[in-house]
């Protein structure tokens, strides 16, 4: 074979991964013209992987190439992907998967389970040492939806087949996006690789680094935030719109919007620094949080933890549906020593009040209602006998209630009681949390030894 000719077939061999779906994708995930493919012409060719930048940050990612064997898992293919996550643990930089394949190779047999248990123990060594997200294009299903939901995010774009099961049942986005096993739910390509940039952009590289801090627009909703408080202990929802107002304008990306709907969690900026949302919606259902919505701010908590991304908690909460959904909230805030602050906008009644304002820094409204009971059994507990010996018991247990409300479980005495750090007008938020981060940048925490908590799952 002539030099020309080996010139002429590594050229070919180079575009055809370029214009691949596989190539295609790692085209629009990296800065143009900065991806590297990693072992170009060995292993399998259904699976492009490499490196580049995002935004000039490094990032590893891998692509299934569906063009060849239909993307099917196989020996190649994971000795390709061990060594993409060999360098990305040495070096310290994320790793994206792009999951699009018609599943594993039968042809290898048993091995399969070889394979497949290297790549979930790969993702899962790495899992709180680097950012690792999952993009699902086409099929993942099987054993690999079990190696793309051990990444720390899933976005998946919508008509795409995500699940375990194999016979073509139960493997819709939609279903997985209520299920809590898809994070974001893109409706292309393009919007879900857009969509992980710019949550790349919002993580540091791994846990040793500092969280980034990016331009911003300024906000200036304080006049918002007044009206937004007024409407608290109505049935208006609007927990969403008072998070976009205290984060800096358009940066709130939320995260599984479809699942545990007593709970918002996503990544926003303030001041141009990254930081984690919890907040409750307290007009759904009884204004406790359930099952789905423990797991779900658990799981956030612990997640932006592993990467000291501050955690903001604004908490309107009458508090949970069981003990096992408390224990579980209560385990993730306790165990997590990035920093934390509370923003007691509405109810924080008992339980509610020491999983979620468990913060270094503890703000408080004027409409908050802070409290060990329930009010009315409080209440009811406390001045039965007024109760009792009043000639309209009704309006006498109503005036009670009002009394305690202005008196015992007012912001102002939790500040005196020193529960809370401050009683803020709504306009004051931002600035608040935007001083209480500068002051806790340098937050350090020993810990004692051991290799992991024993949380409540």
């Amino acid at each position: 074979m002539g030099l020309e000719k080996k010139i002429a077939d590594l050229s070919k061999a180079y575009s055809d991964a370029a214009e691949s779906p596989a190539g295609q994708r790692l085209g629009m995930l990296f800065d143009e013209g900065s991806f590297v493919r990693l072992d170009s012409l060995s292993g399998s060719a259904s699976v492009v992987a490499g490196f580049g930048t995002v935004e000039g940050a490094c990032v590893y990612a891998f692509s299934q190439n569906t063009e060849c064997e239909n993307g099917s898992v196989s020996a190649k293919l994971i000795s390709k992907l061990e060594k993409l996550f060999d360098m990305a643990a040495a070096t310290g930089y994320p790793v994206v998967g792009i999951y699009d394949s018609d599943g594993a190779n039968l042809r290898e047999g048993n091995k399969l389970f070889d394979f497949y248990g290297k790549l979930i123990d790969k993702t899962s060594k790495l899992s709180g040492v680097v950012p690792q997200i999952s993009l699902v294009m086409g099929t993942c299903v099987g054993l690999s939806a079990v190696a793309a939901s051990a990444a720390d995010l899933v976005i998946a774009v919508s008509g795409a087949a995500y699940g375990i099961e194999t016979n073509g049942k139960n493997i819709s986005v939609e279903d997985a996006a209520k299920t809590g096993d898809v994070q974001i739910v893109a409706d292309s390509d393009a919007d879900a690789i857009a969509k992980c940039r710019e949550i790349l952009c919002m993580l540091p590289s791994n846990n040793l680094e500092s969280v980034p801090v990016v331009g911003y627009d300024e906000q200036n909703a304080g006049a918002a935030l007044e009206s937004s408080m007024n409407l608290i202990g109505t049935k208006e929802k609007i927990i969403t719109n008072i998070v976009n107002y205290i984060a800096d304008s358009g940066s709130f990306t939320e995260f599984s919007r479809f699942y545990g709907r007593t709970v918002l969690t996503g990544l926003a900026t303030i001041d141009g620094e990254s930081v984690g949302i919890v907040a409750n919606r307290f007009r759904t259902g009884d204004g406790k949080i359930n099952a789905d919505g423990a797991a779900k701010a658990a799981r956030f908590v612990r997640f932006c933890d592993a990467f000291s991304v501050p955690v903001i908690t604004l908490v309107d909460c009458a508090g949970y549906e069981n003990l096992h959904d408390c224990a579980k909230v209560a385990s993730a805030y306790s165990e997590a020593t990035t920093a934390k602050i509370a923003v007691i906008i509405g109810s924080a009644f008992g339980s509610a009040f020491i999983t979620l304002a468990n913060a270094d820094y503890k703000l408080a409204w004027p409409s908050a209602v802070i409290a060990p009971l329930v009010p009315e059994t409080a209440c009811a507990v406390l001045y039965n006998d007024r109760v009792a010996a009043a000639s309209d018991p009704i309006a006498e247990r109503a005036a009670i209630l009002d009394e305690y409300k202005d008196t015992a479980a007012s912001p102002v005495t939790a500040a005196i009681d020193g529960i809370v750090d401050d009683v803020v007008m709504p306009a004051q938020t931002r600035e608040k949390i935007a001083a209480a981060l500068e002051a806790l940048a340098g937050k350090r925490v020993h810990t004692l030894p051991k290799k992991h908590s024993n949380i409540q799952l």
